[in-house]
Formats: C-alpha cells, structure tokens, sequence
C-alpha cells in the first residue's frame, strides 16, 4: 500500500471508460443517490473495517481499536496509521503551519464573521462537504482529524488565537478533513467567501492564510491516507494515469496494487470486483468506479462543484493552466477581470510533469514543475479566477461579439476574449506497437511516480532537450543505470550548459549519440527494447523496461479545428507573424494589425509553447501570459 505524496508524471490524454462504470454488482445505482438494497459502499463497512485491519495488522504502537461501534453521538477513537509520519512537527515549523493570530489581528477579522458558541463533540465542518468556513478559535479547544475507513486519524489541536482550514477554502473543494469541538469553547466563523475577499484585500493576514493553507495541504498528503482509495496494476496504464492525475490536483489517496498487496483479493471478494473491472476508485458514500476517465473521476471526487458553468458571460477564460496560462490568470484576475481556467487534466501543463526546474528565476535550488503550478494555481484562486479540471476545450466559436467554447463533455462557456494556452505534449515514438505500451513501460513525464518503478533497473531516456536532460539527472537517483538516447551528435545544440555538466559527470548515465530505437518487446508490459547507431549500423537490445520519451513538441491546436490561422507545423501564428495574406484568409475584421499574442480572429490570443516562434521556456511562457493581458484590457475596451 503506498500513500499519495509522491509527486505527479505521464499527461497523458484523459481515457478511461467514458463516464466510468460502477465495478461488480454496483453497476446500476448512481453515483450520488442513496445506497439501494445490496449497494456495498466503503462507509458501510463495519467499524473497524477490513482495510483498516489490514493495515493495523502486526503495529504494536498502534492504539487498540475497539470491535464495536462507537456509543452514539460520540467520535470514534483517533489513531496513528503505521507508515505515516508523525504527525509532530518542531516548534519553528509548527508555527508555520499553524500560526497563532494576535488580539489585533483577530479584531480585523472579526467585522467578517460572527462569534459562536460550540458544544464539546460538535462536528464543525466535515470531511467530503463542501464550502467550508474558517474558525478562529477565541475559548476551547478544536481538533482536527482525518477520518479513515472508520477511525480518526489526529491532525492538530487547534488552540486559542489559531484557525481552521486548507487551500480547500480557496479552491471550494470539499473538505478534507472533520474539525470537532473538543469542550465547549468560542468560536469566531468566517465563510469561504470572506476568507477569499481578505486574502485579496489584507496582505498581512492575506500571507498568514496562505502559507498556512499551502502547508497544511502538503502535510495532509505526506501524512495521511486521503478518503481516496485507488485500486490498480503496475501494469495498467490506466491505473497509471489515474495515478498521475490525482497527483496532480493534489487529492490525498491510498493505493492498493492487486500484484502486490495480499490483503487485495479478500477485499475485492468483498466488493465484488472483477479483474475487468481494475482500476476503480472508491470513495465514502458513493459507488465505487471502474476505470473512469480524468473528467468522471474529477465529477466523482467534486473537483469542481463550486462552479455554475454556464452562469454568466466572462472577461476571459484561459484555455489551458500550464505556466503560460496560470501567469494570464493571475495576472487578468489581480487587475479585476472575471477570469475561468479551463484545463483537461491538471494544472502544470508539460512542466507539470518535470522532476526539477533549477533554471527559474527564483528559485536558486530548484522547484518541481508540480510545485510550481500549485503556487500559481491558488495565486490565481487567490485573486477570483474559477478553474474547470478535466474539462478540455472542443472547439471555438465568436457569436456576436461572444465567444462560445464548447466543451468535450457537452457544455459550454462564454466570453468577451479568450487566451489560447493548451501547450503542447511529447511526439510519440514512431513504432507500430507504441501504443501497446504507453504508461505500461513508455512514459511522457519523469516525476517521483515514475521513478518508484526504476529503481535498481537499466531504463532509457530519448530526446536532448532540457527535459529529457532533467529527466536523466533526476532519474539516475534511482535507476541502476540510465541510457541516453539521441538522434544527433550531441547535447550542445539543444540543452542547457549546466544539465550536460551533470550528465557528463554522471558515472550512472551514458549518452548514445546517433541512436534510435528501432523495436519494443513485451506482452502486458514492456520487457525489451533494440536500439540502432545511424552512424555505425551496430544494433544493440536490451532488458530495458522503462523508456522516457521526451523528442519533439506536437502543439494541441486541434480543437480550434481552423478557427485561427497557423503555420505549417500547426502552431498558432500571432502578432507580426501573420502576414498580410493570413489576415486576407482569416477575414480580419479591424483596420488596427493585430496585438502581440493576439491571432487571427480577434480578441483571441495564443501564448507559451503552443504560439508559433516562442521560445519554449517557462520563464519566457509566464512572460508571454502576463504580458498578454495588457492587450485583452485593450480589447475589451474597443
């Protein structure tokens, strides 16, 4: 069983079955309504239940768990789960984390809230419901836990002067947590909206909150098992990639591989799960999914409850949350504008998925592209902007001065400009039998989640760009020894100084100039790869199981299917770089040439690696989003 605190990979596209299926008997009862006759659901297991066994099974520390239910209207009793870490942190870090206001600042907060009173036991906000407030503890005590199959695990005591919450307040997410009055103590409640309303308008109470939200959500997914359980395969690709994207958005769950965890086919006995049926996702008080897709299991796990899609007309809506389009959304909603993300899998784009960026302007030691994007996405919260997970964009069309956005799923949004940051994803390797393999033995991302399969074995990395090189710097931590693949003489042309050092100076990597593979061999999984030098014709196979393609950039324009007009390797086409003969094709309507960024169809602007002649580069990508947004205000005025 492994928790959730590993870091994302594969972006892969969203698969999945469609809307996913209930798995075993559970097929027929909908995901929302209330259990039928014979619908085993994970809360209805008995208290202990069989997971939590399991898991207790042979931990001497562990407190003893009573067989019964607990008396009515009491909590059952908290305990530690073996293998987290504790949940005790050093004085200074604690602070951090959960941070003690002063009488003055509470006396600000004050005109935002009221005071309440809270009898001892009273279940303040819980797990899994949404629009959580904020408590302000002013009298008493309030604990937080994480309820897990039928136990508590304990979090925190909050104490006088400190608060509730996580960046779920910021979000709107559900919650992930249960905070109950541990006796009868005031309280002051403050609404996810006016929490919202002070971290824009208070810097001072604005960093508290934020700091601390940011860091209680990572210690939530390091130290706690998540209300999220996926079942799955190593060899799966689809367990991969629902992996990945829970990752991803930062969902906390607990995995269990069918391969490798005894406890699994009792369990699956219980449910009645069918190895067909591999992998499905679980969660208190609804059927459990079969193989859903990115876009089911986001509606599953309520990624995006808080927003009416079609409620109104938008400002903006940034079509992609990579580093291009999250620097558009923070920098449009910061100046006022009502501003709607829509991104198909998880904020981060293709950076999302690098295991370190070490050349980003400050940042001296480094950050994960996931990372990043997490500080980006609740910066851009922060300021108002919505966000739409795994709701990809299916086409664009202008309707009086309206652009009308269609989703894949049906729907559809509107708005008076739109920014283009789709990105663009890894071109597959050109062998007939790569699909057989993707997320079984070929992966698109190199992150912690991919690594947990390399270690101690020969793996490959194709491609010499700066990710293919970061990749291999990350993964030879990991991995026996590490391959590096490309198609021409060297590194110099393509990667940065610093990363060619490393690989250099790397006994545990070996770079093979003038080499492609040729061949992938293997039934579930990958198991062999063959490779060939073009300057020597030499041929050389391998018990490689693990490849990292990481060649070339295939921009993800298809969904605007012609609406703007791009170049001849089907990126978009801006600015200065549309020609007089462009603009005649388009019917460009204006007497005024285009903005920089903006294309062919007006009020419609294309930034970072999806525009033509962009630089490619995650500085550069934030540049392009936030400068956009100067020429959308001036759009929006004509």
């Amino acid at each position: 069983m492994t928790v959730s605190g590993i870091r994302p990979g594969l972006p892969e596209p969203d698969q999945g079955n469609g809307e996913g299926r209930a798995s075993g008997p559970l097929a027929q009862g909908a995901h929302s309504s209330p259990p039928e006759q014979g619908d085993i659901r994970l809360e209805s297991l008995e208290t202990p239940s069989f997971l939590t066994r399991r898991v207790l099974a042979g931990n001497l520390a562990a407190q003893k768990i009573p067989d019964t239910e607990p008396e009515s209207g009491g909590p059952s009793a908290p305990v530690q789960i073996p293998g987290r870490t504790s949940q005790t942190h050093s004085s200074a870090r604690r602070d951090m984390i959960y941070p003690k206001l002063d009488d003055k600042q509470i006396a600000r907060l004050a005109p935002f809230g009221h005071f309440r009173s809270a009898h001892a036991g009273e279940v303040l906000f819980d797990q899994g419901k949404e629009r959580e407030a904020l408590f302000v503890v002013i009298k008493g005590r309030v604990q937080i836990v994480s309820p897990w199959e039928g136990v508590e695990i304990p979090i925190n005591v909050q104490e006088p002067g400190e608060f509730t919450g996580d960046v779920s307040l910021i979000s709107g997410r559900r919650s992930l947590v249960r905070g109950r009055a541990l006796e009868a103590s005031e309280l002051l409640e403050i609404s996810g909206e006016r929490v919202r309303h002070i971290v824009q308008t208070d810097p001072e109470l604005g960093e508290i909150f934020l700091r601390a939200f940011m860091l209680r959500r990572a210690d939530l997914i390091a130290n706690t098992p998540g209300n999220v359980l996926l079942i799955g395969s190593r060899h799966s690709a689809d367990t991969l990639r629902l992996k990945a994207f829970l990752t991803r958005n930062s969902q906390p769950f607990t995995y269990y591989d069918v391969e490798c965890e005894p406890c699994v086919e009792d369990f699956a006995r219980r449910f009645n799960i069918r190895a067909d049926d591999i992998p499905v996702l679980m969660y208190p008080g609804l059927s459990p999914l079969s193989n859903p897709s990115n876009a089911a299991a986001a509606e599953f796990l309520g990624f995006n409850t808080n927003i009416n899609v079609p409620a109104r007309v938008h400002d903006l809506i940034v079509v992609g949350a990579g580093p291009a389009g999250l620097a558009a959304a923070v920098y449009a909603a910061s100046e006022g504008l009502d501003v709607l993300i829509l991104e198909g899998n998880a904020p981060g784009g293709q950076a999302g998925s690098s295991s370190r960026i070490e050349n980003y302007l400050g940042f001296p030691a480094g950050i994960s592209g996931q990372d990043l994007a997490e500080r980006a996405l609740v910066q851009a919260q922060r300021f108002g902007a919505q966000v739409l997970i795994a709701r990809p964009a299916a086409g664009l069309q202008c309707q009086h001065r309206l652009f009308n956005i269609g989703l894949t799923d049906g729907s559809s949004v509107q708005a008076q400009s739109v920014v283009v940051a789709t990105g663009v994803q890894y071109r597959r390797l050109a062998l007939e039998n790569i699909t057989q393999f993707e997320g079984a033995g070929v992966y698109y991302g190199a992150t912690k989640l991919e690594a947990q399969f390399c270690e101690g074995e020969e793996i490959a990395v194709v491609g010499g760009g700066n990710s293919a090189g970061q990749a291999a710097v990350f993964l030879s931590d990991h991995a026996k020894h590490v391959h590096v693949l490309v198609r021409g003489k060297g590194l110099a042309d393509s990667m940065s100084r610093y990363l060619i050092r490393r690989i250099e100076d790397s006994p545990r990597i070996t770079l093979h100039a003038h080499t492609e593979i040729e061949s992938l061999r293997g039934s579930r999984s990958l198991e062999q790869i063959c490779w060939k030098n073009a300057r020597t014709e030499v041929r050389e196979t391998r018990d490689i199981r693990h490849v990292f393609a990481m060649t070339g950039a295939s921009p993800n324009t298809a969904w605007l299917q012609g609406g703007v007009v791009l170049d001849d390797k089907q990126f978009i086409k801006t600015g200065p770089d549309l020609s007089p003969q462009d603009l005649a094709a388009a019917h460009w309507p204006l007497r005024r040439q285009p903005y920089p960024f903006e294309t062919s169809l007006p009020r419609v602007f294309a930034v970072g690696d999806i525009r033509a002649n962009s630089s490619k580069r995650v500085a550069s990508s934030v540049g392009e989003g936030s400068g956009a947004v100067q020429f959308v205000h001036k759009v929006l005025a004509e």
